[in-house]
């Protein structure tokens, strides 16, 4: 094994982290200009979500693809093209003066971001020994890469507040130039890859094809109807180019996904765990945002306020998470991390209805946030070990991808729950619609929950050894 440098490594491993952070910063810092920018750009109500479906849908859609491409053509090469592609489309949307270049330069920036996350996870996968090095190191950047959830909260109200609503995208520039530099001279060259490997076309074509589909459909559901023609269209076009992508792969020589790499135990169960995390977890964060300014009448920067506290325990409890994985194994830490968050859910439910004050929350949001925090790093751990080398790009597409079509499916189940109160009813309206609707989400979440705790207890635990170490990086 050669000699480590340590310096190296943290430096690398910042620049990984802050990435994460660009990347997260995004999901949340245009929510809080969505109104400034639909009324300036003079967007529909039909029109308005897809600033946030522009970029949702390529970035969920390519993932895959993405990470293939960190594969065949270089993680570090891709690092960089995902952080250009990122700043430029940043910088155009902020010049946006209509609605169809803002789409389109946010659909730009949702293929730089598909880009950019596997790679960051894959480089993260390959620089970092499997086992103890690797969850300490994923417990870095998860913890950055949440507390980019809270900042883009913040710094989208101030930023928008002082200097109007193009500044949230001028700000990714900055960030993206800064970040490209220091990979230029921290992040070491790609090795050519052995044997080659031709890319498949075919599988890209009709793999990343299907996962837009489906993604397009759960985005657009809860808005256009279940039983819209666009809907159906885009549910039967998914299915039907995903069949066509599984006989593709079972056929050509390199293909996109390799039918092995699902033989990993450990994969699946991350595949899995990410599915239900983001589609239970993930989703309870957007509808909190509601329950704030809804039924405690909190304004836009008192929002963001209020996400301070569960982002800085997901962001010491993600800190944790991987010391504690290397401790006592990461089946352990993802079923205490799962129930954890599920007493979290039943503590949030019970005060829904009646909670008067943010102090009310705080204990069930406590909970609710450290199972978020110790859970997060873990599942990534799981999709990462034992797979080769040369394989991370992909497993780290599929993670996120699975981390992208469960956020979508998340919200295509839980906002029709969640409207439920107040449908149909002169009797539940208003806060108390809002109240009653966040308390049926988090209740119906804990369904995921179990299925995750069943799926932990009957994984297996890697990365332990009798000498509780965790064993050599799988070779290439």
């Amino acid at each position: 094994m050669p000699t480590r440098n340590l310096p190296r490594e943290r430096l690398a491993l910042g620049l990984l982290a802050f990435a994460h952070l660009i990347i997260s910063l995004d999901y949340t810092i245009v929510f809080v200009a969505l109104p400034e920018i639909a009324r300036e750009l003079h967007f529909s109500s039909q029109t308005m979500q897809w600033i946030v479906s522009g970029y949702v849908v390529p970035y969920g859609g390519l993932l895959l693809l993405g990470g293939r491409c960190c594969d065949l053509l270089g993680r570090r090469r891709m690092f960089l093209f995902g952080l250009a592609l990122f700043a430029l489309a940043s910088a155009v949307g902020g010049l946006a003066s209509d609605p169809a270049v803002l789409i389109a330069a946010r659909g730009v920036q949702g293929l730089g971001g598909a880009a950019l996350f596997p790679a960051t996870l894959s480089l993260i996968a390959t620089m970092f020994e499997e086992g103890a090095q690797r969850n300490r190191a994923l417990s870095v950047w998860a913890g950055v890469g949440g507390s980019g959830m809270a900042l883009g909260a913040l710094l989208g109200g101030a930023l928008t507040q002082t200097f109007g609503w193009p500044a949230i995208f001028f700000v990714n520039v900055p960030l993206c130039a800064a970040a490209g530099l220091i990979a230029l001279i921290i992040l070491p060259r790609d090795q050519r890859r052995a044997g080659g490997g031709r890319f498949d076309l075919p599988g890209a074509l009709t793999g990343t094809s299907s996962v837009i589909l489906l993604v397009l459909a759960l985005v657009e559901g809860p808005e256009l109807g279940w039983r819209s023609a666009t809907i159906v269209g885009a549910a039967m076009g998914a299915a039907l180019l995903f069949a066509t992508f599984l006989a593709i792969e079972r056929r050509v020589r390199d293909p996109l996904m390799p039918p092995d790499i699902l033989r990993s135990a450990t994969l699946a169960t991350g595949l899995a765990i990410t599915l239900l995390f983001t589609s239970s977890f993930g989703a309870i964060l957007y509808f909190l945002a509601l329950y704030f300014q809804d039924v405690l009448g909190f304004g836009d920067f008192e929002t963001g306020l209020g996400y301070l506290l569960p982002y800085g325990l997901i962001f010491v409890a993600s800190s944790s998470s991987g010391p504690l994985g290397n401790r006592f194994g990461m089946r352990r830490v993802l079923l205490l991390g799962i129930a954890v968050g599920g007493a979290g859910m039943v503590g949030l439910a019970l005060v829904a209805t009646g909670a008067s004050s943010y102090a009310a929350l705080i204990p069930g949001l406590a909970l609710y946030s450290i199972g978020m925090g110790l859970t997060f790093p873990m599942m990534f751990a799981a999709a990462t070990n034992g797979v080769c080398a040369r394989d991370q790009g992909i497993a780290s597409g599929l993670a996120s991808t699975f981390q992208q079509v469960g956020s979508a499916l998340g919200l295509a189940l839980l906002v029709p729950l969640f409207n439920l109160p107040g449908a149909g009813t002169a009797t539940i309206a208003g806060a108390a619609a809002v109240a009653k609707g966040f308390q049926y989400v988090n209740l119906a979440s804990l369904g995921a929950v179990l299925i995750m705790m069943v799926i932990a207890v009957a994984s297996s635990d890697p990365g332990r050894t009798r000498k509780g170490l965790p064993p050599a990086v799988t070779a290439e």
